[in-house]
């Protein structure tokens, strides 16, 4: 059995890439991008008007004019217009190329209109409301960073630069295997001796977060079915997440059925709770990580949380944040490993704070409904005290 620390590590040695793709863009909403996207013209493209009101020459203004006849309008879309005279000035709107031979907006508010003249009331300075040429980015500057997640603000700059299709990075393809021979389909009423399949269910709403569509895979405690049915698991995913079956018990053959197929054991049990026997490993040959969990749900959860995302964001180039939160009450552990307690997580003074609940156990799945998240605490004699930071992994 190894330490909580030792086997993150492990885990994260493991990462992989999967390569590139090219998706539509409204395809591409919550993927990695894959490479920087750069700016194919200054932004904004033009000298733009911020305001609705006239476009004049400041030279005018210096020589004391205050009173302009209106040559003309220029509005959003249309090609540049350009005033004759600097004694004149055009109308202009919000967003508007800037007519040529005017330098400076003035809005409506400061100004008055009778017969065709705009009379200004306020004090207006040179270049105000105009939004420069090239000034928020000059054409070939970085617009978007690569292995960022992509929003629907990155959306937005996408669809300006013309990116109708996106490289982002490919996800793994996933199988999520649950084993036992007490599970039932959720649409079964289950016998008193059976229970509904569940975690499959959970980490294949999980994933979906991610934008992973796993398949999903039950298989009864039987070696000979598991070895066949793993293997082909195996060969046809990058990622095996398998739920159940790799305790001590009589019927718990997923270990010897993976080391038979060739996936070198990194690691089996691990010094913390809840998810002690948890399994990792990788079948070199073809390149697929494999992580198993034990079945109890909490566990699973849990483990996913504490595992697999943090692997999976560094597999994707994704930083994924180091979390803390303080105690709202002191937590002992004493204890000779790792423990992962749920938590309500509340703010208080502009600090998040975080407090235990009440829960039965690794098998108390609805307790999962009641937190947001599990806070990790290492062994210690004395008890957490309360008002201390401590790791915190959102669920």
């Amino acid at each position: 059995m190894i330490s909580f620390e030792k086997a993150f590590r492990e885990v994260m040695k493991h990462t992989q890439e999967w390569g590139n793709e090219q998706v539509p863009l409204l395809e591409s909403t919550g993927r990695v991008l894959a490479a920087p996207i750069l700016a194919d013209r200054d932004f904004p493209p033009f000298d733009r008007a911020t305001r609705d009101g006239i476009a004049i020459c400041s030279t005018a203004l210096e020589k004391g004019k205050t009173a302009f006849p209106i040559v003309g309008m220029q509005s959003a879309g249309m090609p540049q217009q350009q005033i004759g005279s600097p004694d004149h000035c055009m109308e202009v709107m919000t967003g508007a190329m800037v007519p040529l031979n005017t330098d400076t907006v003035i809005m409506y508010e400061k100004i008055s209109l009778e017969d065709g003249i705009a009379k200004i009331t306020g004090n207006p300075k040179k270049g105000q409301n105009i939004h420069r040429k090239g000034s928020d980015l000059k054409k070939g500057e970085v617009i978007l960073p690569g292995d960022i997640r992509i929003t629907a603000a990155e959306i937005g700059v996408l669809a300006t630069v013309g990116q109708d299709y996106v490289t982002v990075k490919k996800m793994p393809k996933i199988g999520v295997i649950s084993t036992g021979n007490e599970l039932v389909d959720i649409s079964t009423i289950p016998l008193p001796h059976q229970i509904r399949k569940s975690n499959v269910l959970s980490l294949y709403a999980a994933l979906s977060r991610e934008n992973i569509r796993p398949e999903l895979i039950h298989l009864k405690d039987e070696r000979t079915v598991l070895q066949e049915r793993v293997s082909k698991a195996i060969r046809e995913n990058d990622v095996l997440l398998l739920s159940g079956g790799v305790s001590k018990g009589k019927f718990d053959f997923v270990p010897e059925v993976l080391e038979a197929l060739g996936v070198a054991k990194t690691f089996h049990r691990v010094a913390q709770r809840p998810g002690k026997p948890f399994w990792f490993g990788v079948q070199e040959v073809l390149g697929t990580t494999v992580f198993s969990f034990p079945g109890n749900p909490v566990s699973t959860y849990a483990n996913y949380h504490i595992y697999f995302v943090p692997w999976l964001y560094r597999s994707l180039g994704l930083p994924y944040p180091n979390r803390e939160v303080i105690l709202y009450e002191a937590i002992a552990n004493t204890l000779p490993l790792t423990r992962f307690v749920q938590v309500k997580t509340f703010w208080k003074n502009g600090s998040l704070y975080a407090k235990p609940i009440q829960d039965g156990g690794s098998g108390d799945m609805a307790s999962l409904t009641r937190s947001d998240g599990f806070i990790r605490l290492a062994p210690k004699e004395n008890a957490h005290k309360k008002g201390s930071m401590v790791p915190y992994i959102p669920k």
